[in-house]
């Protein structure tokens, strides 16, 4: 495990404004300003996006042109673009468009997964195994990431206990056996600590590190705590931190969990500590205020109301 005095050379970063931030909106926003905000972040240096989700347009329209916004990138070859699919037909959406990262999302709290996905965790873990089966079959090269929300909080039912994060994961592995897979722990609400977070990162990295395994943390700023959380996460062995520009976004069926951790905020945090990161900070603050500047979207971050001056 890295020293709290060593933190690792570099760290990537998954923006998740296309998707997460998007969807928080209620207003239809138009392909080309979307495709727009992917090309600023991406001449920022960003070279992980989440793009968008391949789900029913009846349940999230804003995610209905997902295939063209894909397709006006795909001639970008340096990027790991990554979709969120919640089942076999939006992985097999996914892949025949040329994405080649699959995010899938369970629960650890039983009843968030209900209020979620309108099943048990269970029937979800069996949703990843019809997931995981399919990506065995693929001829080419196609990663995985599995999102295990409500890891240290659920709106209803409260604190989550590491060992709760452990029973689902145990269960995930053993589906996902043979694909190379990246687990984020995800503070939905917002109320993770930073002491919480290092606690469950260390637990479960002592029950599950493997060098088929990759670590990632996806938090919200509802408390406050965003930047502090990430940061501690990569102490305790974190490679991956998921944020949105501008802050734009949470989740919806989380309430109160408004505001996803400003990516501008986190960057500015990790160049303190000479963490590379690959992302120029005053390209990447032109293109979240870009993001800000969407009608309908909820936005919060700190590094855009100093001065740019003081910034660069």
């Amino acid at each position: 495990m890295n020293s709290p005095f060593h933190p690792p050379k570099t760290v990537d970063i998954v923006e998740v404004a296309p998707r997460d931030g998007f969807q928080s909106i209620h207003e239809l926003l138009p392909t080309a300003g979307k495709i727009q905000c992917v090309q600023a972040l991406i001449d920022s240096g960003i070279t992980r996006i989440e793009i968008g989700s391949f789900v029913s347009s009846k349940a999230i329209p804003q995610m209905a042109d997902i295939g063209n916004i894909v397709a006006a990138f795909s001639d970008h070859t340096g990027m790991r673009f990554s979709a969120l699919v919640p089942n076999l037909k939006g992985a097999d959406r996914a892949l025949a468009s040329g994405i080649k990262e699959l995010v899938f999302v369970v629960s650890v709290s039983e009843t968030h997964n209900q209020s979620n996905v309108r099943q048990s965790v269970d029937s979800s873990l069996d949703g990843l195994k019809t997931i995981a089966d399919r990506l065995r079959s693929e001829k080419h090269s196609v990663r995985l990431r599995l999102d295990l929300a409500t890891c240290f909080d659920c709106p209803y039912e409260g604190e989550i206990q590491w060992q709760q994060v452990d029973a689902v994961l145990g269960k995930a592995r053993n589906i996902c056996k043979g694909i190379e897979l990246e687990v984020a722990l995800c503070d939905t609400t917002g109320r993770a600590t930073p002491y919480q977070v290092a606690n469950h990162f260390t637990r479960l990295r002592e029950r599950h590190d493997s060098p088929s395994l990759k670590w990632a943390f996806h938090g919200h700023d509802t408390f406050g705590m965003g930047v502090a959380n990430a940061l501690f996460a990569v102490q305790h062995g974190a490679t991956t931190l998921d944020a949105s520009a501008a802050g734009l976004g949470g989740c919806p069926f989380a309430p109160g969990a408004t505001g996803n951790t400003a990516t501008e905020d986190l960057i500015y945090a990790l160049q303190g500590g000479h963490i590379q990161t690959g992302v120029n900070l005053p390209l990447f603050l032109v293109a979240a205020d870009a993001i800000a500047t969407l009608p309908g979207g909820q936005t919060a971050s700190h590094l855009r109301s100093v001065p740019r001056e003081r910034v660069n």
